[in-house]
């Protein structure tokens, strides 16, 4: 039974900075792709971040490059999103989610509408 517990989402102020953290389990891809989505109020859910599992390479939306990084933890099938410099527009529903990796473009297993399985969402609410 694949799981992904997605947790650190809160309120802050803009400027500040969190960190989500998503665990892992019970799926059994030789190589996928991980990462996290958001969805805000009216607007379809989107790609903020992936990481590849077999070469560590990483997808950035344009909107997060240099704020956000994203990192794992194989020893505790983690996934991070450190998430500095944060901007109200950056406020949303954060998923995160899986799929084995198809492409070599990493952007293209990070798609919301390609992924195999998704976690509950952690709200960031960042006030202005």
């Amino acid at each position: 039974d694949v799981q992904l517990q997605a947790s650190g989402g809160g309120l802050v102020q803009a400027g500040g900075f969190l960190r989500l953290s998503c665990t892992a389990s019970g799926f059994t891809f030789d190589d996928y792709a991980i990462g996290w989505f958001r969805q805000a109020p009216g607007k379809e859910r989107e790609g903020v971040s992936c990481i590849g599992s077999s070469d560590g390479s990483t997808y950035y939306a344009d909107s997060v490059k240099g704020r956000f990084t994203i990192s794992t933890d194989n020893a505790k099938n983690t996934v991070y999103l450190q998430m500095n410099s944060l901007k109200p527009e950056d406020t949303a529903v954060y998923y995160c989610a899986t799929r084995a990796r198809y492409y070599d473009n990493l952007y293209l297993n990070c798609r919301a509408f390609g992924m195999a399985y998704w976690g509950k969402g952690t709200l960031v609410t960042v006030s202005s």
